[in-house]
């Protein structure tokens, strides 16, 4: 995840707040929740966007022997970020391990996953496939004194929010990988005769 200039100086201001804590303006406080939105909103992408690649995952293995070469690639994409290996794909490994990849992905797979059967059996809390959600930034320490300040009207109710990210529909790979379209060759012209 990047941040942009602007959200690392309110960032760094929240953090010298966080250790030095004081009252801040408003201006302070509405910038520290529109960048606490901002990361809510690239946490629910992300993973929006980790359940579409697994989904293609399935869908690759389920293909299989056909696909098997994207399959694999796939697969040690999401084991380098944290995938849990499922029996189904162990099996699957399983029938193409005279590829030596699937070979060595095998293994590898047979320790992540008896290292995830002994932490369940030891009571240990194990990575899942899905994302946490974040705890909402509701107050920020040192805020708006609300004691200090007399309350002040409330603006009119917008007239619509916008969706947030984690109730919007996952899209489709046609809509992430939309198709090629040919060049349509230049119209020839005719010569007037």
């Amino acid at each position: 995840m990047a941040f942009s200039a602007d959200e690392l100086r309110v960032l760094r201001r929240a953090l010298a707040n966080a250790l030095r804590p004081a009252p801040l303006p408003d201006e302070d406080v509405q910038d520290c929740l529109r960048l606490a939105s901002s990361l809510d909103e690239a946490v629910g992408e992300a993973g929006r966007l980790r359940a579409f690649l697994l989904a293609d995952l399935v869908r690759y293995r389920d293909t299989l022997p056909g696909s098997v070469t994207r399959y694999l690639e796939l697969l040690q994409d999401a084991l380098a970020a944290g995938y849990d290996p499922r029996p189904e794909d162990l099996a699957a490994l399983r029938t193409q391990r005279g590829r030596p990849v699937a070979a060595a992905l095998l293994e590898r797979c047979h320790v992540l996953a008896e290292r995830s059967v002994r932490a369940r059996l030891a009571g240990r809390a194990v990575p899942t496939t899905a994302l946490a959600p974040r705890s909402r930034l509701f107050a920020l320490p040192g805020g708006r004194a609300a004691a200090a300040e007399p309350e002040k009207p409330k603006a009119p109710a917008a007239p619509a929010r916008p969706v947030p990210p984690s109730e919007r529909p996952a899209p489709k790979p046609s809509e992430v990988f939309p198709p090629r379209r040919r060049p349509v060759p230049p119209p020839q012209q005719r010569a007037a005769g």
